[in-house]
């Protein structure tokens, strides 16, 4: 079965339910409680074997694929109601968040990181094991352990890694987050509900701020008797306000005319007003905003919100409403200390308008504009600011809740959110799996395929007169050793059909499940040639983590190799993509081989990054948010007479080849191959670890085709 005829397309279906779609040979779509968010499409293959294109370059002809997709996912997840910095300021519960929505990220710059626009590219649904952070300040935030936030000393995961599984910085009482926080807790962190009391208090601040009321006695004078006029008349250039006004009018029986008020120019922007002159109108607008007897919360949210649109202003430093009417003053100053929002009045200035100032920085600023909601998106604007942490946002407890829940998380263009007023990481593993040669479609690990015929179809693809019983590789798409084939147990069965059929073959994986077939590897190994290989390039876990996140860390790894090695068969390891500036240094990749032959490696082929499209931005997305300093070297490094491209100056991958085969050799890992690298060192090799640095700088990062290298299985 060709994957071309397998891509996901979204389809219809009910919460909890699989979603329909078409697709060849479809037997069932199923969910479980133990894949939360993950939709298993079980299909029945009419063929098992994919044939190589000749154009590939890859040192097999065949490879099996028993499912498309894959479940090392991100493990970065928040709880659903954790609020999200929107692009216009607003604040918006994760649950609400929807690809394509435009969010608040950040970026570096000189001298500090900036609040920016930045768009869901990825979201998703997942249950996991929930830990609660609690700052200073009462902000409170719901998360999984693997989840990371920005503190003044760099990105720290919430949990430390389980023993015995390696370090990668934490959350300690000893940290502050970045951003400005909640000021308390969530459930007390509310947004408006628009009642007809909120209506009231928006229409009493919006219409006794920016409104026109005329109720005059005019002499007729060509009968000299006496006419009334009523007139109402809101005019703004803010279509957001002039909408809400008219439309909480109209809920309130009051239908005016809108119509443009003054021309747009070079310097003054268009203004539209809504405008009614019927008595019956006049009256009714009166009554809605005189001032009411009996205050709630809601009219008071409305009537800020009100004032604010007609007469407020925010610079990003400073939130301000002026005004020159006491009772108004005086009732902004009420609707403040019923909500507790910290302010000053100023003194009246020379024209009588005195001004009211919110103090609390952009806590204060932010709960302001949640709470109450102003229609005005242009003054809720924070995206070009510094971010600058002026709250008491020092961790005082993490605690692990003893339970699960249903997360969610998002992936965006910058690598990074606003959740709960702090700076959050998100996700890359979905784009990081193109530049480790695996699809990113959005449904790569959403949707996943899953041939349960696999077995059964190979064996009799294998079984034809016609099968020359050719080279089979497996794990070249998608891992078969990820978390569904305990579910699925297909690879039992393949490995048995190639073994039986006297067809040799290769396993590459990353996951540790395969431990589970090593016998029958073993028996395997006895009929045909068997090889297994092991994905592992980074030996740093905290670096690995931010790079492959969801996927096993080094020392299960190398876990991994050891016991393939102790069950007697020769395991290959494929030490790519190797980092330049970060993986490629002497001590690295020391250390790596050093790691690989202690646990009984055979091999180790190494290969430099490759920056495809679409994996090169996401890949450089991280690089800018990680390692700011190294982006103009990857520039030039992977930039060539056709610009920025996928490969790697070829200077550069002599330079890395001659590196790694001097760790081969260092450490036993020698082939009559090597000599040819030797051969080819660079001159500006450097001889210590203290040239390192300085010999990089000249020569960039690399990348080795396998086939340069030897077998990769």
């Amino acid at each position: 079965m060709r994957w071309e005829s397998q891509k996901i397309q979204a389809g219809p279906g009910a919460p909890g339910t699989a979603p329909l779609i078409p697709m060849q040979g479809l037997v069932r779509s199923v969910r479980t409680p133990e894949f939360e968010g993950i939709t298993f499409h079980e299909v029945a293959a009419k063929t098992a074997l994919n044939k190589v294109p000749g154009q590939s370059n890859m040192p097999f002809s065949w490879t099996v694929n028993p499912s498309r997709g894959c479940l090392h996912q991100c493990r970065y997840c928040l709880a659903p109601e954790t609020l999200i910095m929107m692009a216009d300021g607003r604040q918006k519960p994760l649950r609400d968040i929807r690809v394509g929505d435009k969010i608040i990220g950040t970026e570096p710059g000189e001298r500090y990181r900036y609040f920016v626009e930045t768009e869901v590219e990825a979201l998703w649904h997942t249950r996991k094991r929930t830990q609660r952070v609690t700052l200073r300040d009462g902000t409170e935030l719901l998360s999984s352990p693997d989840h990371r936030f920005l503190t003044e000393r760099g990105w720290k995961y919430v949990s430390p890694l389980p023993r015995g599984e390696g370090q990668r910085p934490y959350l300690t009482t000893n940290n502050r987050l970045m951003g400005f926080g909640l000021g308390r807790i969530l459930s007390a962190y509310s947004a408006p509900v628009h009642t007809p009391a909120y209506r009231q208090g928006y229409l009493t601040g919006m219409i006794r701020g920016d409104g026109m009321l005329i109720d005059r006695t005019y002499t007729r004078k060509s009968t000299g008797k006496p006419y009334r006029v009523t007139h109402f008349r809101l005019a703004l250039k803010d279509a957001e306000a002039l909408q809400r006004s008219q439309e909480y009018l109209a809920a309130e029986g009051v239908l005016t005319n809108r119509r443009p008020y003054v021309q747009g120019s070079a310097t003054r922007s268009p203004m539209d007003a809504i405008h009614t002159s019927t008595r019956a109108n006049y009256a009714a607008i009166r009554s809605l905003i005189e001032w009411p007897e009996n205050v709630t919360a809601d009219w008071q949210k409305g009537y800020l919100a009100g004032i604010f649109d007609a007469e407020g202003s925010f610079s990003g430093s400073a939130l301000r409403i002026s005004n020159s009417e006491d009772e108004v003053l005086t009732h902004i100053e009420a609707a403040l200390e019923t909500f507790e929002m910290p302010f000053v009045r100023e003194p009246v200035n020379s024209i009588g308008v005195t001004t009211i100032r919110l103090t609390g920085a952009a806590t204060s600023y932010r709960r302001f504009f949640h709470l109450v909601n102003p229609a005005v998106t242009r003054k809720l604007s924070m995206a070009g600011r510094a971010v600058k942490t002026f709250a008491q946002l020092h961790v005082t407890s993490i605690e692990d809740l003893g339970y699960e829940q249903q997360m969610i998380d998002i992936t965006t263009g910058t690598g990074d959110f606003i959740a709960n007023g702090v700076v959050s990481h998100n996700c890359f593993a979905r784009r990081t799996h193109e530049y480790l040669d695996m699809d990113a479609g959005e449904d790569f690990d959403t949707q996943i395929v899953v041939k349960t015929n696999v077995a059964e179809v190979l064996r009799a693809e294998l079984s034809k007169p016609s099968w020359k019983r050719e080279h089979v590789a497996l794990g070249t798409n998608t891992d078969p050793y990820q978390r569904m084939e305990g579910r699925y147990q297909l690879m039992p069965g393949i490995i048995r059909a190639l073994a039986d059929s006297g067809t040799p073959f290769s396993v590459l994986t990353k996951g540790p499940l395969l431990k589970r077939d090593l016998p029958l590897l073993v028996e395997a190994s006895e009929k045909v040639d068997v090889s297994v290989a092991v994905s592992l390039a980074i030996m740093n876990p905290n670096l690995q983590q931010a790079v492959e996140p969801g996927t096993p860390n080094p020392s299960a790894r190398l876990s991994l190799v050891k016991a393939v090695a102790d069950a007697g068969l020769d395991v290959n390891v494929l030490a790519m993509p190797i980092l330049p500036w970060l993986t490629d240094s002497e001590h690295h990749l020391d250390w790596l081989h050093g790691a690989l032959r202690e646990a009984g490696a055979h091999w180790v082929s190494t290969g430099a990054l490759h920056l495809r499209p679409g994996a090169r931005e996401w890949f450089m997305q991280w690089l800018q948010q990680e390692h700011p300093a190294l982006v103009p070297k990857y520039r030039q490094l992977y930039t060539g007479r056709r610009g920025f491209g996928t490969y790697a100056s070829k200077d550069y991958k002599q330079w890395l080849s001659a590196r790694a085969a001097e760790a081969r050799r260092r450490h036993g890992f020698v082939r009559d191959g090597d000599l040819r690298w030797r051969a080819r060192m660079s001159p500006d090799e450097p001889t210590s670890d203290s040239a390192s640095t300085s010999a990089q700088a000249e020569i960039p990062g690399l990348e080795l085709s396998a086939t340069s290298q030897g077998a990769l299985f």
